[in-house]
């Protein structure tokens, strides 16, 4: 695994990366005129301009979820919640930032309120009939690589920021600029979460005796 890479270079961690870059529909800067219009059909409490945001977004904000949380029912949960969110503050939106960015940055918090939810509440054991995103239609080779599986356990020990910062750019594809959009920081605090993350990452590989250690 690379570590402290170029500022916008993308190493595709391969057992977790998607393949391809995202479509322009689905991306944070993607046509202006489109979602400057969706935005108007949301602010005047147009149903099927939700319901047009789902399908837009839906998917994709259940794969981010999904890989924040480590579980579909969680995940799903988040997406509904960033929707109803969505639903209610999109008459007061004011254009500060991108919709699309707005409704990612809401599922991260989301997803950040459930994290801390689990963290003062521990839940017991879930029952047989959830399913966890280890098993649910792989986005990554269908196979159990050690280091896809190590790689994907040290993924969710990471600290709650690195760990976004890590998937919307090494999994979800996103740029430097999305990420820092999506996540509220600056484009340079986004390349310090990743190279964070990929330190750490680095680290707990090795102690697992996956990959050999930096500099051997």
């Amino acid at each position: 695994m690379q570590v402290g890479p170029p500022p916008e270079d993308r190493s595709r961690i391969s057992f977790l990366a998607k393949e391809g870059n995202l479509p322009d529909s689905e991306r944070p800067d993607g046509p202006r005129d489109e979602e400057a219009q969706l935005l108007d059909e949301c602010q005047a409490g147009n149903v099927s301009a939700f319901e047009h945001l789902y399908e837009r977004h839906g998917p994709r904000m259940k794969s981010i979820a999904a890989n924040l949380l480590g579980n579909l029912a969680d995940a799903e949960d988040a997406v509904q919640d960033c929707f109803l969110k969505v639903y209610r503050g999109a008459a007061s939106f004011r254009g500060a930032s991108r919709l699309s960015t707005w409704i990612y940055r809401v599922l991260v918090n989301s997803c950040y309120d459930m994290l801390r939810k689990r963290r003062r509440y521990p839940v017991e054991a879930r029952s047989e009939g959830e399913t966890s995103v280890s098993s649910r239609e792989p986005v990554t080779p269908a196979f159990d690589h050690p280091l896809r599986v190590s790689l994907e356990a040290c993924v969710k020990d990471l600290e709650p920021r690195r760990r976004a910062a890590f998937l919307l750019f090494e999994v979800e594809g996103f740029t430097h600029r999305e990420v820092g959009d999506i996540l509220g920081v600056p484009e340079g605090t986004s390349k310090t979460l990743l190279f964070e993350a990929r330190r750490e990452l680095q680290r707990r590989l090795w102690k697992r005796g996956v990959v050999p250690r930096v500099g051997a």
